[in-house]
């Protein structure tokens, strides 16, 4: 996996990314709040919605909290995928290395299967593994700094 990561980052240096995260003093930290807040938007408002499908708040309509919530909880992914490509350009070599970012990178992998999956089977199980596999992405992420 360290390999692919490699060749991601590469791929990210040669459109101006890399250099720019890197050389800049605002670029990593004001990256770094816009992933915190897309996490925040992501797993606030899947969160809400999982909670509700594993049966909570029974009197809320689930398809209408749905159709408010779910693109909240998208807006957060595409935030913290934009934000974590500018973190990742800035430390690649490091983070390819990381056995918890290549950690948080499959727990993604597994919550994005897990709502596809979800398009077809509504059951409180799959709602448990989403809110499960989005903290556990958001933890590992976290945990990355102390590593």
């Amino acid at each position: 996996m360290e390999g692919l990561i490699l060749a991601i980052v590469g791929a990210i240096d040669a459109t101006g990314i890399g250099p720019w995260s890197r050389g800049s003093a605002v670029a990593y930290p004001w990256a770094n709040v816009a992933h915190v807040l897309g996490a925040i938007a992501l797993v606030g408002a899947i969160g809400v919605v999982d909670l509700r499908l594993m049966g909570l708040w029974r009197a809320l309509p689930a398809e209408p909290l749905k159709r408010a919530l779910v693109p909240v909880a998208i807006g957060g992914f595409a935030v913290m995928l934009a934000s974590g490509t500018v973190l990742l350009a800035a430390d690649g070599p490091a983070l390819s290395k990381s056995g918890l970012f290549q950690a948080k990178l499959v727990l993604i992998a597994l919550a994005g299967a897990n709502a596809l999956a979800f398009r077809w089977r509504q059951a409180g199980w799959l709602a448990a593994m989403s809110l499960g596999l989005w903290v556990a992405v958001v933890v590992a992420g976290r945990m990355i700094a102390y590593s």
